[in-house]
């Protein structure tokens, strides 16, 4: 490294592919091998409600646009976002992103999507937020700091 602050956060990887891959993973799985989730038709409730409760992604996307700044984390930031959902979480997008996962893993019940779901939080953890947390602080210096301590991080 040469000390020269970073333009990017230097994600892993996109983050809904994070998510979307090992879901359709463990869809697929679940087509040669079915290990139901809850063995009632309680998914077709739970699941439906739970992808509504994902939308929160949207308000959060739309924070960004109106901030001016990508949402995408594999563009330089512009704007520090800490209005709309970001009032109440340092990361709604993710917190979507994991309700839609759950949501279209009751939905369609299988347990495998399930299984991998520790992994994806955790490569979100480490691959994406910390890095992202770091390139905030590097950036937006205080300002972040005292945002990072008022908001929590997933709810």
């Amino acid at each position: 490294m040469t000390g020269e602050p970073r333009k990017i956060p230097g994600v892993v990887a996109p983050p809904p592919l994070i998510y979307g891959v090992p879901l359709l993973a463990g869809i697929l799985l679940d087509r040669v091998h079915h290990w139901p989730a809850l063995r009632s038709p309680a998914g077709h409730v739970v699941g439906p409600i739970l992808v509504a409760l994902g939308l929160l992604a949207i308000p959060a996307i739309l924070a960004f646009r109106r901030a001016g700044t990508s949402p995408n984390p594999w563009r330089p930031t512009t704007a520090l976002v800490t209005g709309g959902p970001y009032r109440i979480s340092r990361n709604p997008m993710y917190v979507g992103f994991t309700f839609i996962y759950a949501g279209v893993t009751a939905w369609v019940d299988t347990m495998w999507p399930l299984l991998a779901l520790p992994a994806v939080l955790w490569v979100m953890y480490v691959g994406v937020i910390r890095r992202e947390e770091a390139y905030l602080e590097q950036r937006f210096g205080d300002e972040y700091r005292r945002y990072k301590a008022s908001v929590r991080r997933w709810l």
